[in-house]
């Protein structure tokens, strides 16, 4: 079921002369070979997304639509076969697998809808003048998607994209690839213009210190980690270029002493296994009232451990491996500082397995403010699990990080939620539920988890510019 791998520039299929494998992390073995793109490739593709874009953004709304929505119904014909390409490449269980299929599936839909409804506006004049408001695509659009979601987080980009008239060449994950590929294939069955959309892959660095200076590019488009953030939005702002960047988290929960706590354990320790914890807005901080702590963390640390690790093709499997060998030796290393500064180990802490990217489903708790897993996202299946004294100090403690994209909170008080709302720094506030979006609902972060939001109403705006037209009747 896993694709052949290419590169898609200016409507067509090609390979390169320099290629990498792709590895199952579950078994370790290649799975597929991937074409890198050379320069050459790269100009191609922006020569390409200059035509497609003087095509496309002159295309209407209504039939930029209908050209989305035939392409997200063919990502759900085709749930199945894209589904088992994700679990091999990624890992994740296959039931978690179709289900981020039909959430991209859905990013389209809603955005193909919000291309309809980029409304401009009229502002009142003098008689004899007319003031008015057009949103307009921004240009070419440079994007760059993370592994940990190989169908959602290309979605996100594309749709947002497509939706709003511009042209894009996405650079997707070497190690995930597979989400990337299909949904082109669905867009290019579905008759998108040449052009309009182009894929390549290969070496980070190179494709976006060769793409972002191009004149043609208007919006770099990034999810990812802080670091590599900072950087492009450094690079970006030497060539005066626009960025829409969705960063990395740690994001906080607050479990006051009203809450249901058994029901709450559960659900949290179930979510921040999900997808092994490689997830931006995966809950990973516990702050938990010193009231409830010792029934919460008993409940909480008993569903971690029962947490069924393996083959996300195998059936029942609730966590799969990690999604690169590169994140066994870091987990280990903020698992171990944790434990030397105090830390205790309450279950996991380890690799696991003879074969494969396996790490232990891991709970710390009464961990110290110096470990550094406190102010690092582990991005794994590792969580802290804290008490507090008072919603005063979960609040400090849930914005003591320079991350702010996701924050959760668990309480039935009034007083408790509208405190949570005006004070906990985050750009996605969940209470009572470990969901921190849809497509319909705006998503990005503050602080150092980025600008700009993707979804809802909102996500459309990055990828276009406002002119104000002033129109004089008669020459003044």
């Amino acid at each position: 079921m896993y694709p052949e791998l290419k590169l898609f520039i200016a409507g067509a299929w090609r390979s390169a002369v320099s290629d990498i494998p792709v590895i199952n992390p579950a078994t370790e073995e290649e799975i597929g070979r991937l074409p890198c793109a050379s320069i050459s490739d790269l100009d191609d593709a922006l020569e390409a997304a200059v035509a497609g874009f003087r095509l496309w953004s002159r295309t209407s709304p209504r039939q930029r639509a209908d050209t989305i929505l035939r392409a997200a119904a063919l990502i759900r014909e085709r749930q199945e076969e894209i589904a088992q390409a994700i679990t091999l490449e990624h890992g994740k269980p296959l039931p978690q697998a179709r289900l981020e299929v039909i959430r991209g599936a859905e990013f389209f839909e809603w955005d193909a809808g919000e291309a309809m409804r980029a409304y401009g506006r009229v502002i009142p004049a003098a008689r004899g003048h007319k003031f008015s408001v057009h949103h307009q695509p921004i240009g070419v659009v440079a994007a760059f998607s993370p592994w940990n979601f190989p169908m959602s987080q290309p979605a996100r980009k594309i749709a947002g994209a497509l939706a709003s008239g511009c042209s894009i060449i996405l650079k997707a994950a070497e190690e995930t690839p597979a989400g990337a590929v299909h949904i082109v294939k669905a867009f290019e069955d579905a008759g998108l213009p040449a052009g309009v959309l182009n894929l390549v892959f290969g070496n980070p660095a190179e494709i976006s210190g060769h793409l972002i200076p191009q004149d043609p590019v208007r919006l770099v488009a990034f999810t990812g980690s802080t670091a590599v953030g900072r950087h492009l939005t450094t690079f970006a702002a030497g060539h005066m270029t626009s960025v829409l960047m969705e960063l990395g988290g740690h994001a906080p929960v607050i479990v006051c002493e009203d809450t249901d706590v058994q029901t709450a354990a559960q659900s949290g320790a179930v979510r921040k296994m999900r997808n092994a914890g490689q997830v931006c807005t995966s809950p990973t901080r516990f702050f938990v009232n010193e009231d409830i702590f010792d029934q919460y963390s008993e409940a909480f640390v008993a569903r971690a451990a029962a947490t069924v690790v393996g083959n996300g093709m195998d059936a029942g499997v609730e966590m799969g491996p990690l999604a690169n060998d590169r994140r066994v030796p870091a987990l280990t290393e903020l698992v171990e500082d944790a434990r030397a500064k105090g830390a205790i180990v309450a279950t996991g802490g380890a690799a696991s397995g003879n074969r494969g990217y396996f790490f232990e489903p891991t709970v710390l708790l009464n961990v110290p403010d110096n470990a550094r897993i406190m102010q690092e996202e582990p991005f794994g299946p590792v969580a802290v699990v804290n008490p507090v004294a008072s919603l005063d100090a979960a609040i400090a403690e849930a914005n003591a990080v320079p991350f702010g994209l996701a924050g959760y909170g668990f309480t039935n008080r009034a007083d408790y939620i509208d405190r949570m709302i005006d004070e906990v720094e985050v750009g996605n506030l969940s209470i009572n539920t470990l969901e921190a979006s849809m497509p319909e609902t705006p998503f990005g972060g503050v602080k150092s988890s980025g600008t700009g939001r993707e979804g809802g109403t909102e996500g459309l705006e990055n990828y276009m510019t406002v002119k104000n037209v002033w129109h004089a009747s008669e020459i003044s």
